[in-house]
């Protein structure tokens, strides 16, 4: 048996594994990275970029539906859903060229295939082009993510049954459209069909939307969505279901109250699991933490040589920190520097109005007990946002009473998952709300929000 030798190989290709094995071309190591479709994984190509590519699409059509209100006439405004969904797989693709490209300028060697850890020091390919296809490694880096959680009653085969990555390459628009399950996906998808026409009910068993977010946020975004049209019932649940050729009929449970639910389509979103069938042979068996893979502060696992980066083991689900936790394993195997976990990280949800948040909710800061104050700043009072007809939506700052340590922060509203980026700067170099407010803030935008948030602790904002 030929095995070619390197310093590293990494099975998967996704935001953890074609980072992890970017950084280790940086380092001057041999590696190889192993992915079974293509470079990008999951998030590049049925996650994160096209699912943004068709949510722009739907905020553009919402827009020009509304262009009366700037002034512009526009008739007979209609849509190509097969265009739609084709550029956002064009956008995938020029994507996950580009991730190739940076394999052969970092010397990355890349093979597309299931691989497989035959003992620890050993990477096989079991499936695939190179199958059969033997490594020999110094460390071996587990980054195969995760995949959707199905539901009882709910066949993943059926045409009336999809999760998102059916979603995203749907051949049209299902008139009505269940979608179990109201965290970042759900709510996303909600938002979309909803934009192109499909009658929407959104179904979460926990008491919000968006259950990991502020309450007060939550609570916004379910107004907002009613508004737009969208069904949303939050601590219910679907029972008895029955899925036929051309649609699915379910008890909708909420407390003691049933209805009964017909719709064409379910979209299931209720979770994930992490992705490690057939990932290691029977000779190699690891340490488990709820189903996913537990590693140490080095994110080695429980077997000498073996490491694990991104959603493979365990929450946050979010691509950035799967970045994050792939390149701290690689500069710590490497010995270039000590390990660091994501503590602090934004998290982002991408329907309209977005929402973005870092640090504690106050329901959190409650619970830890600690002596805050709150400051909230409306979009409304902003002239940026009054101008360009976005004023949903509002910042939420959680900040230390006595000394402005900020321990959280929430947006919801235009540009959220851009503006968070400021407050996770700042608290990541300990800054306090007064050096955010001491910060001038161009005018008129919509940063101008973060900065009155801020002012609004002590009472002192100055547009309200």
């Amino acid at each position: 048996m030929f095995a070619e030798v390197y310093d590293l190989v990494i099975i998967g290709g996704g935001p953890a594994g074609y980072v992890g094995a970017i950084r280790t071309g940086q380092l001057g190591k041999k590696v190889a990275v192993i992915e079974m479709e293509r470079a990008g994984g999951t998030c590049l190509n049925w996650g994160c970029i096209p699912s943004k590519a068709l949510l722009k699409s739907a905020e553009l059509y919402r827009t020009i539906q509304k262009a009366d209100s700037y002034g512009i006439s526009v008739q007979g405004a209609s849509f190509d859903f097969k265009e739609v969904v084709q550029r956002s797989r064009s956008v995938a693709t020029q994507m996950a060229k580009g991730v190739e490209f940076l394999f052969k300028k970092n010397k990355v060697d890349y093979f597309v295939g299931k691989g497989q850890v035959v003992v620890p020091g050993m990477v096989e390919i079991t499936e695939g082009e190179h199958s059969r296809k033997y490594f020999k490694t110094k460390a071996i880096l587990l980054c195969t993510g995760q995949k959707t959680k199905s539901l009882p009653g709910l066949p993943l085969d059926s045409s009336c049954v999809m999760t998102s990555r059916e979603a995203l390459s749907a051949k049209a628009v299902p008139k009505s459209l269940a979608i179990i399950g109201a965290g970042a996906i759900g709510v996303e998808f909600a938002y979309f069909f909803n934009a192109f026409g499909s009658k929407v009910t959104l179904i979460e068993m926990q008491p919000q939307v968006l259950p990991a977010e502020d309450e007060e946020v939550a609570k916004m975004l379910e107004r907002n969505f009613e508004k737009q049209g969208i069904a949303v019932y939050t601590g219910a649940k679907s029972e008895n279901i029955r899925v036929g050729e051309k649609s699915v009929k379910f008890d909708l449970m909420k407390g003691d109250q049933k209805t009964e639910l017909e719709v064409q389509t379910v979209l299931v979103a209720v979770g994930i699991t992490a992705a490690i069938n057939g990932l290691l042979s029977p000779k190699v068996k690891l340490e488990l933490d709820r189903g996913f893979v537990k590693v140490d502060a080095n994110y080695q696992t429980s077997v000498p040589g073996i490491y694990a980066a991104g959603d493979i083991q365990g929450p946050p689900w979010l691509a950035h920190v799967a970045s994050f936790r792939a390149t701290q394993a690689v500069e710590g195997i490497f010995g270039v520097s000590k390990p660091r976990q994501a503590t602090l990280f934004p998290s982002c949800t991408y329907c309209q109005p977005q929402i973005a948040s870092t640090g504690l909710t106050e329901k959190q800061a409650k619970e830890k007990k600690v002596d805050f104050k709150v400051g909230k700043f409306p979009f409304s009072a902003i002239g940026k946002a009054v101008a360009v007809g976005n004023t949903d939506g509002f910042v939420k700052v959680i900040a230390d009473s006595k000394t402005g340590e900020i321990y959280g922060v929430h947006i919801i509203g235009s540009e959220a998952t851009e503006l968070i980026a400021e407050y996770g700067l700042a608290m990541n170099f300990e800054a306090t709300i007064g050096e955010i407010y001491d910060s001038i803030h161009a005018h008129p935008t919509l940063s101008e929000a973060l900065s009155e948030a801020a002012l609004s602790i002590h009472g002192k904002a100055l547009h309200i």
